[in-house]
């Protein structure tokens, strides 16, 4: 095939083929530029193959897909960024090289427009602990970057943390830091909510219809806790003996009806999955029964665990230890039994409980409840192209680059992979997302891959915890020596620490994008 030099340093064409991939390496072009929707036509190779067969050799490469009569402004300003950071002599090409020779057109006219809006080399939708590592470990790998962060919250909060408040183990405001304080320097922070993707224009979408355009997206803006799922008990949340962890202002309550509950019914319940921090619900079981046993009235606590699933933890090695608890407590499991109602005023529950191919209703009477709320996708995530059929951000589990946009990652919450949606799973991902963004910037594929790491400390006691460590498909990872584990079976971690020194240091080390080694009773960042 012909290459039509439109300037010099920079040259169009139609589709290409392996054959015209090594022709254009062999000419000394240094980059390659699609500027074609895959799918076009039978036959069409993907813009991941071309891009495949140009890293292949050396060559950079990009993708911004435009359609004939519908090129946007967005995407002329797009190709005239592309233009401006890749190597040069650059090749361009769609099915005829018309649309690639337009959009030169456009960003030439967007260079001599003195208005012309900001594209980002990063935008992150989010500035949870997964958004803030992910910029950290970026800029500490290349501080030049352009980055903006999507958060409308001035405050970040440690949501892990809320576990120990309903233990009375510290303060609320303990877990509470101003986002500016963890916001790393070099980003813009944008104090806006997202409220929708355009991946084919490279944009995201704001509350107040303004748009940030980025060369890569990084999208981690969490779950949604869907309170109002449950009938009745978003009007009884904080009074009638009900609360939950899962909510600032609640754990406090949850503390003060532990300790005020001397006898009765106290009922804890876990919805299906996904939920973030799956060990949580029953964390908060035993750390209240914990403060029971220790206060000497356990024995007139009538403590029903109420979960959705079948089985106690999903990885069957962690649950020898978890039972010992269980009975120890004499806490009574009732698995397959989702909480659909509540009444507060009567302190009433109704459950969906499922025997056999039988499911009925039971209501159940208590004196406090800890509500664990049903957890879906944002609303603008899951009404988004980004979306996979569950609602989650579609992502390749091991690169967790998105599945039909190259240009496109997701971590955290908010994404599709299977893995348990943890702080530390975050931690993982952050610096695995950081390396691959870094290749799409350079036009290359992914290098990195993330293994599904999870973790939860289970605290079933103040001061021990029950340390599950894991993978995809529950492979065991544990991150922890032999010689901290108290006895032969890796479900039998006991190890002594300081509850009010671990999260506000694993905090700070998640955000800063620290690693990690591990000393008897304490973590230190190194």
């Amino acid at each position: 095939m012909t290459f039509k030099q439109i300037a010099p340093g920079f040259s169009v064409s139609g589709q290409l083929t392996a054959d015209d991939v090594r022709n254009a390496a062999a000419q000394g072009f240094k980059s390659i530029i699609c500027n074609r929707p895959d799918g076009e036509e039978d036959g069409q190779p993907s813009a991941s193959i071309v891009q495949e067969q140009a890293a292949a050799l050396g060559l950079t490469f990009t993708h911004i897909p435009v359609t004939s009569g519908s090129i946007t402004d967005a995407a002329g300003t797009q190709m005239r960024t592309a233009l401006a950071d890749m190597p040069s002599p650059v090749l361009a090409y769609c099915r005829s090289g018309a649309r690639s020779t337009k959009l030169w057109e456009m960003a030439q006219a967007a260079s001599e427009s003195p208005s012309a809006p900001k594209i980002y080399d990063v935008v992150i939708v989010g500035g949870g602990s997964a958004g803030i590592a992910t910029a950290s470990s970026l800029l500490k790998r290349q501080s030049s970057l352009s980055i903006a962060i999507i958060e409308p919250s001035e405050v970040h909060y440690y949501q892990p943390g809320w576990t120990m408040v309903g233990a009375g183990v510290f303060s609320a405001e303990f877990t509470k830091r101003t986002e500016k304080s963890v916001m790393p320097r070099g980003v813009d922070w944008i104090k806006k909510s997202a409220a929708g993707f355009e991946p084919n224009d490279n944009r995201v979408l704001l509350e107040d219809g303004s748009s940030v355009a980025y060369r890569v997206l990084v999208a981690c803006p969490g779950i949604k806790l869907d309170w109002d799922a449950i009938p009745g008990l978003s009007e009884t949340l904080g009074k009638n003996g009900v609360t939950s962890n899962y909510r600032y202002d609640l754990a406090p309550y949850t503390h003060r009806l532990v300790k005020d509950l001397k006898g009765g019914r106290a009922l804890f319940t876990q919805p299906p999955m996904p939920i973030k921090c799956a060990g949580a619900p029953q964390k908060a079981m035993y750390l209240s029964c914990n403060v029971w046993e220790r206060a000497g009235v356990l024995k007139d606590i009538d403590v029903q665990f109420h979960n959705s699933g079948a089985v106690l933890f999903g990885v069957a090695v962690y649950v020898p230890a978890l039972m010992e608890y269980v009975e120890r407590y004499d806490a009574h499991l009732n698995f397959e039994s989702k909480l659909v109602a509540i009444n507060g005023p009567a302190k009433v529950a109704t459950f969906e409980q499922k025997r056999g191919d039988t499911v009925t209703r039971v209501e159940e009477k208590f004196d406090m409840i800890h509500v664990v709320p049903p957890q879906v996708p944002p609303d603008f995530v899951r009404n988004s192209p980004l979306a996979a059929a569950s609602g989650f951000i579609e992502v390749n589990e091991a690169t967790l680059q998105h599945t039909r946009f190259a240009n496109v990652f997701a971590l955290g919450d908010a994404c599709s992979a299977s893995n348990a949606k943890t702080m530390a799973a975050a931690r993982k991902q952050a610096p695995v997302v950081a390396v691959n963004v870094l290749a799409a910037l350079k036009g290359k594929p992914p290098v990195a891959d993330y293994d599904g790491y999870g973790s939860c400390p289970l605290t079933v006691e103040r001061g021990k915890i029950v340390l599950a460590e894991f993978g995809y498909g529950g492979k065991l990872l544990p991150s922890f020596p032999n010689w901290l584990i108290d006895g032969t079976r890796p479900s039998r971690l006991s190890w002594l620490l300081k509850d009010t020194i671990l999260p506000p240091i694993y905090w700070h080390g998640m955000l800063k994008g620290h690693e990690w080694m591990v000393k008897p009773h304490m973590i230190e960042a190194a």
